[in-house]
Parts: structure tokens; C-alpha cells; sequence
């Protein structure tokens, strides 16, 4: 297979039975088999993944997209594109298939993304080929004035839907109940939240009228030092991969990070455990960086000796433990991009990211942990079919898939999303 293979090329032949295999072949079909009205994540590696009651789901597109070859929709794609002008600017994440990356306007993780939609003011729409909590976090930061579109509704984020409102505010009570708000006689208040990025704006909004911060993989350390300024203890969600793994590195003891299950009184812990805890996490994953293990660094090891082991920091403690290395999606690009002397990458994230650092960098050897193909389930969401509709839509005047966070929360948001902003990564 030549590395300049898309995922979605590979996905095809493997399903056909020529080369590879896939975690799901309904991810050869195009996502609109599944947006038939009932709310599911769709094939890949969120496809087990419970969904709540009230998920957005996407309405059929017309059949004329549907229909279309890839090349037909390529230059429609382009077409709309070079109407619209600077009026409309693409943010593609790291995560999106190569169909949808070559259109991007910028291309990064959910930091410079963030950034990205903050700093395009005089663009009448944002589409943002990326997920759900991404595109609300493109409509807090831009402009009123301006529309921020999803071109599939139904490109949510398990992970972000493991922690609702109802659940973390229910925890905090119990928190405070334990904690009281007082604070200590350093000023530190007894505990402080902070969530992912991967979260819904609600709960951004939660954490900015409770004097907390959004964090990413990019700067999730930076993040806690700046919460641990301030306040004895940190409830972190929804990822508690991310937290454990990024408090370990701080030097807090496993036994100071109880894990919160949701629903659960005391979060299935019990008193003592709370008051002597540093961080709380949210029993919260991501089913791509879950799929990595201990025995895939070992065999990659075994294959190629002298091999460099980079893992993104989702990904579950013992793995970021037997890796050489871990970071955000950016790290990971800036560490293959840096390598001076052709190496051997094995790298624990996302597949379209890592197939497409293989293509850029052909002197290298870079394949995924996993050797099966399975690409995040919402990511793989966005379609050029979607993208030439939404674009379309706009050329007529029309604003589909808009993104329109409520006012009141997005007040809240900002605050939260300002503060992480001005955590810059180290």
C-alpha cells in the first residue's frame, strides 16, 4: 500500500478484502446511510459508544451530493470556494479525512482551531469541518455577526457526552457539600473545575461561573499548574486519561486521583477518599486513543528496534507510560516534522493524522500502533459531500447546519475559553 493512500482508500480496498483490515466496513458507505433519523455515532471507533437522547442528527442531503463521485465533488468543493472568497474560511482539524483537509483554510488541533475562528473577524462564515463542541467553541469566540456552520450535524464527540450538565452540576454539589467554598488561609479555594475542550459549551459555561478554565492536550499542563494556584483541588472532565496522565507528570500520587462515576453517590467514593484527593476525574474516554495498548508498542518495538514510540495523552496511562513520548496532535506533527535523520515512527492517535504525516514525510517509516484501520467515528462524519452542499447552500444565500450558541451560556463560555486561551502551551 503506497503511503499516499487515503484512510478512506485503504478502507475501501481492505473491505473489497485486498489489503488491511477495518474495525467496521460500514465505513466504506457514505455517512448519510446513517442519517436516517435515528441518533447513533455511525461505523468506527465510537460505533459502541452510548449515545444520549437528544443528539443532533443530520436531515438527508439532497441526492445530487449523495450521487456524486469524488472528483465531481472535489471541484464543486473548489468552485463554491473561489465564489465565496473571503467571505467564508474552512477550519479543518487534525482528525478530518485527506477529502476534507485539502480544502482547509487552517489545519490544526482544537487550540490553533480555537485560535483560528478568534482571529477571523471580517469572514461572514466559518465552516468548521471538525465536531460538534468544536464548532460551539467557534461560534463563542467569533463574532455575533458571524455564522459558524457544521456541515454534518451529526459529527458529535462520545466523549464530550459522557459528562451532561445535569451530572457535573449534581457533583459539584456533592463536592461543595464536602469541601465547602471558603477559601484556605493561602486564598486557594477548596476545589476548582476545570474541563476539556472536548465538552459541550454548557459545560464551559459551568466552569467559567465557577471560577474555572477549559484545557487541551496542548496545554492541559499548563492548565492545572494554573487552577493548583489557586484552589487545593481540581475536578477535572471529561477525560480522565488526559488528567491522570497529565497530574502524574506533575508528581500527584494515583492514590490523590479518584475516579467520579457519574450518578453515583459520592462518585463511588467515599468520604475520606474526596478530602484527600488533588484531582477528581470524570470517568470519561476516548474510544480512538482507547483502542491503543501495551502489547502494540511491544510488537512495534519487536518489528523495527530503535523505533520512536509517540502516543497522544488520551490514551491510557500504562500505554503513555511504555511510549517514548506523548503529546497533543501538534506535538506529535512538530516531532515527526523536526526529525532530521530518516527514523521509524509508531505513533497512538488518530488514523487520518498519522497516515497523513506518512505521506508528508516519506523519508520516514510512520504507521499507526493500531494496524487496523478505524478512524474516529464523528470525525468521519464529514464528508466532501457535506462540505459542497454547506458551501452551496452559501453561494445561493443560504445558511445551512448553523451553530448558534445561547447567549447566557455563551457569556459564561468565553470567560472560560479566554482563560485557556491566555494559557499558552509551554
Amino acid at each position: 500500500m503506497t503511503p499516499t493512500a487515503s484512510v478512506n482508500e485503504r478502507i475501501q480496498l481492505a473491505v473489497k478484502g485486498v489489503q488491511g483490515s477495518t474495525c467496521d466496513t460500514e465505513l466504506a458507505k457514505g455517512p448519510w446511510e446513517f442519517d436516517k433519523g435515528m441518533a447513533e455515532y455511525g461505523p468506527g471507533a465510537s460505533s459502541e459508544d452510548h449515545i444520549p437522547l437528544g443528539a443532533p442528527v443530520q436531515a438527508q442531503i439532497p441526492a445530487e451530493y449523495r450521487a456524486a463521485s469524488d472528483e465531481v465533488l472535489q471541484e464543486r468543493i473548489r468552485a463554491a470556494k473561489a465564489t465565496l472568497g473571503d467571505d467564508v474560511v474552512i477550519l479543518g482539524h487534525f482528525y478530518q479525512r485527506d477529502e476534507i483537509v485539502q480544502h482547509a483554510d487552517y489545519l490544526g488541533d482544537s487550540f490553533q482551531l480555537a485560535v483560528a475562528a478568534k482571529g477571523h473577524p471580517n469572514a461572514k462564515a466559518i465552516v468548521f469541518c471538525g465536531v460538534h463542541f468544536m464548532a460551539e467553541t467557534a461560534d463563542v469566540l467569533s463574532n455575533d455577526d458571524q455564522a459558524v456552520i457544521l456541515p454534518n450535524l451529526a459529527a458529535g464527540c462520545s466523549m464530550a457526552d459522557m459528562a451532561d450538565s445535569a451530572s457535573v452540576e449534581e457533583c459539584w454539589k456533592q463536592l461543595t457539600e464536602i469541601y465547602g467554598t471558603e477559601p484556605n488561609a493561602e486564598g486557594k479555594v477548596p476545589v476548582i473545575p476545570v474541563t476539556y475542550m472536548n465538552s459541550s459549551a454548557a459545560l464551559k459555561a459551568f466552569c467559567g461561573r465557577n471560577g474555572g478554565i477549559v484545557c487541551t492536550s496542548s496545554n492541559a499542563a499548563t492548565v492545572l499548574e494554573w487552577a493548583f494556584e489557586r484552589a487545593e483541588r481540581v475536578l477535572f472532565f471529561p477525560d480522565q486519561h488526559l488528567g491522570r496522565n497529565t497530574a502524574l507528570a506533575m508528581g500527584i500520587a494515583l492514590e490523590q486521583m479518584p475516579l467520579w462515576w457519574g450518578r453515583k453517590a459520592l462518585g463511588g467514593n467515599d468520604e475520606q477518599q474526596l478530602r484527600d484527593a488533588k484531582v477528581i476525574l470524570w470517568n470519561g474516554f476516548c474510544s480512538v486513543h482507547k483502542r491503543f495498548n501495551v502489547g502494540q508498542i511491544e510488537k512495534a518495538r519487536q518489528d523495527y528496534p530503535g523505533v520512536r514510540v509517540i502516543v497522544h495523552p488520551e490514551c491510557p496511562m500504562d500505554v503513555v507510560q511504555a511510549a517514548d513520548e506523548y503529546g497533543s496532535t501538534d506535538y506529535i506533527r512538530r516531532a515527526v516534522e523536526g526529525a532530521t535523520e530518516p527514523s521509524v515512527f509508531a505513533i497512538g492517535t488518530e488514523v487520518n493524522m498519522v497516515q497523513r504525516l506518512a505521506a508528508q514525510y516519506p523519508q520516514h517509516t510512520i504507521f499507526c500502533l493500531d494496524p487496523v484501520i478505524c478512524p474516529c467515528s464523528t470525525m468521519y462524519r464529514i464528508h466532501p459531500a457535506y462540505l459542497a452542499w454547506v458551501l452551496e447552500e452559501l453561494v445561493k444565500g443560504n445558511v445551512v447546519n448553523q451553530i448558534v450558541v445561547d447567549q447566557a451560556v455563551q457569556a459564561d463560555a468565553k470567560v472560560a475559553l479566554e482563560r485557556m486561551l491566555a494559557a499558552l502551551p509551554k
